[in-house]
Parts: C-alpha cells; sequence; structure tokens
C-alpha cells in the first residue's frame, strides 16, 4: 500500500511539472491558451505550445524514464547506490564521439549527432566488456574498468576542446546537457526505445533482486551470473545511451533517482524500477523548469558543467564567453540572442532558449 502511494505520488508531481513545463518561460501561456493549443484551435501561443514546449516535455520525461531506469541496473549491477551511467563511461563514451562529429564534421546532417553519441555509448560498452570479461563482469571490475573508460573517452574531448578553441560553442551546449531546442523528431526517437526497453526491464525484476544475494549465493540457485550480468548491462547501456543522445550528458538523473526512490521503497525491484523512473522524470522537468525562469530572459543549463569546464581549461568567464559566442552569468547561465516570431501577423520578440 504504501508504495502504491508512493507511485502514485511521483505520479501526480510529474503531472504538475509536466504543465509547469508547458506553461511557464519567457512568454508565459495561460491554461485557457494550452487547453485551445492541445485541441488545435487556433490562438496566440499556439505555435510555442505544440512546436517547442510540448515536445521539450517529452523528451525530458522519456530521456528522465531512460536515464533513470539504466542508473537503477547499473547501481545493483556494481551494488553501490553512488553508481551511474557516468561510472561506467557510457556518458563519457557519448560525449567523445559526439565532440568528433561538432568538431571535425561541422556540417554533417543533424541526425548524426545523436546517432554518433548512441554509437559512443555502445563502444564505451564493448571496451568495458571485452576488459571486464576475463573478471565475470564482476561488479568491483564493472566499476574501475568503467572508471578507466570514461577517463580515456574525456581526455579525447578534451584534447578536441583544446585543439579546436573556436568551434566550442555546440559542444559545451551538449556536453552540459540541456532540453533546449528539442523537436518531435527527439521524441520520435526515444518513445518506441522506451516503450520497448522499459518493460523489459520491469519483466527482470526478480533476477536484479537475486543478484543482490552475492556471487556465491547467486551461483549456488544455478543462476548463469556472468550471463545475466551481460544482457542487464546490455539493458542499461541502451537506455543511457538513447537518452543522452538525445538530451546530452546529462549525468546526475541516473545517479540521484534510483538513490531517492530506494530510500522510499526499499530495495525491491519491482517497486523501485517504477518509481526511480517517475522521479527521474520529476527531476528532469524541474531542473528544465527552473533553468527557464531562474534568471528571465537568461537559461541555466540543465546538466550544469559549465563552470566544470571552465575550471578545467583554466578560463574565465568572458574568456569562455569570446571563445563560444556566449555570455555566461556567474552560476553559468548562458544568454542567447532574441529572435523574431511572428505569430498571427503580430510580432513578439522570445528568447529561444526560454520557450
Amino acid at each position: 500500500m504504501k508504495n502504491g502511494i508512493s507511485l502514485a505520488v511521483a505520479l501526480l508531481v510529474l503531472l504538475v511539472l509536466a504543465i509547469a513545463s508547458i506553461r511557464l518561460g519567457t512568454v508565459s501561456v495561460s491554461f485557457r491558451d494550452i487547453w485551445a493549443s492541445l485541441l488545435h484551435e487556433p490562438n496566440k501561443s499556439m505555435f510555442i505550445v505544440n512546436e517547442i514546449r510540448l515536445p521539450r516535455m517529452f523528451t525530458g520525461i522519456l530521456a528522465g524514464f531512460g536515464l533513470a531506469a539504466g542508473g537503477v541496473i547499473l547501481q545493483s549491477l556494481v551494488r553501490n547506490p553512488l553508481a551511474s551511467p557516468d561510472v561506467i563511461g557510457i556518458t563519457k563514451g557519448a560525449g567523445f564521439t559526439a565532440a568528433t562529429v561538432i568538431f571535425l564534421f561541422p556540417k554533417a546532417p543533424n541526425y548524426m549527432l545523436p546517432a554518433a553519441a548512441f554509437v559512443g555509448a555502445f563502444a564505451a560498452f564493448i571496451i568495458l566488456l571485452l576488459v571486464s570479461r576475463r573478471l565475470t563482469l564482476a561488479p568491483a571490475s564493472l566499476a574501475l574498468v568503467g572508471v578507466a573508460v570514461g577517463a580515456l573517452f574525456q581526455a579525447g574531448t578534451q584534447y578536441l576542446i583544446v585543439n579546436h578553441p573556436t568551434d566550442i560553442n555546440m559542444a559545451l551546449l551538449w556536453m552540459a546537457g540541456s532540453l533546449w531546442g528539442r523537436r518531435w523528431d527527439h521524441v520520435l526517437s526515444l518513445l518506441p526505445w522506451m516503450a520497448v526497453l522499459l518493460p523489459i526491464v520491469w519483466r527482470n525484476y526478480a533476477k536484479l533482486d537475486i543478484l543482490q544475494l552475492g556471487d556465491e549465493t547467486v551461483t549456488s540457485l544455478g543462476v548463469r551470473i556472468a550471463r545475466q550480468r551481460f544482457w542487464l548491462l546490455l539493458l542499461a547501456v541502451s537506455l543511457a545511451g538513447i537518452s543522452v543522445s538525445a538530451v546530452g550528458a546529462i549525468g546526475f538523473v541516473g545517479l540521484i533517482a534510483p538513490h531517492i526512490s530506494r530510500r522510499i521503497v526499499g530495495s525491491r525491484h519491482q517497486w523501485l524500477i517504477p518509481l526511480a523512473a517517475l522521479i527521474g522524470a520529476d527531476l528532469m522537468l524541474f531542473g528544465d523548469c527552473l533553468g527557464r525562469i531562474l534568471i528571465i530572459p537568461r537559461e541555466v543549463l540543465l546538466g550544469a558543467k559549465v563552470r566544470d569546464l571552465r575550471k578545467q581549461h583554466g578560463l574565465s568567464e568572458e574568456q569562455l564567453g569570446e571563445k563560444t559566442g556566449f555570455k555566461f552569468s556567474y552560476i553559468g547561465s548562458l544568454e542567447r540572442g532574441e529572435a523574431n516570431i511572428s505569430l498571427k501577423n503580430r510580432k513578439r520578440q522570445i528568447a529561444p532558449t526560454m520557450l
């Protein structure tokens, strides 16, 4: 009963945040206009709601589901509540291949960036698998080898940034992670994966519970532990990889959502997986809404890693702004130029990052 109430509360919070995500921003949309836009009745906010905020909201929800569910699997396999896709290098691998496309193929089609990120995530997985397989994919080996793989890809990304200092604007935006500019094609790229993978993850809740008993106990029960870890790890990589390819290198959701859920419903994966997925979506929408309204008309990046990147390269905020074309505030936000959007023959000044 208690676990069911927790799921209901998380779902209710998600609905509230979904409405807030559609309504809030530089241009505040009334509930009347939201309803009219959903019914495709012409109104002054129809373009903002249907073409900008709705796909942004759905992308955040689906990516939150994937990152959180992937985080649950990884934390169970590594047996560490502080594990996340970053621990085994998935996010770093996706970031490296995305940076490669941005820097070396600047005229590549738009679909190449998420495709490259997905390939990078699986490249990290393959390297992890080849190195850890001799150790039967033991939890300690997954964590240690994953850290090494992540450091390798991170070094490659840093090399690209240092050698292309005038072209780092898009790379910084992607590596920080954001829902800005997400469209319906991002939703459609996530939806089939989540519709297939999330039920499969939930159906394996009993296997995840058994793996918590320890290798000797699990082996004595007749479970082929290395095989089970391989398939579960593949599920986690798929979920994290496709999510990162759509929203950028956002790492905190896969870490925090499972940890919060475990404190609420315990370690039974039958309840942990769905609650973590809902909380992951809640965190994505909450962070996105907060970033849009905190310093209007500026937007704080969802990944909040701009400050880290600035420190790593020893650049001041002014120097980083000169290199990227962005104006950074003291908390790591960015300001973009305004765009004229004509709605019903009426021009409005709208900051695209805040829509």
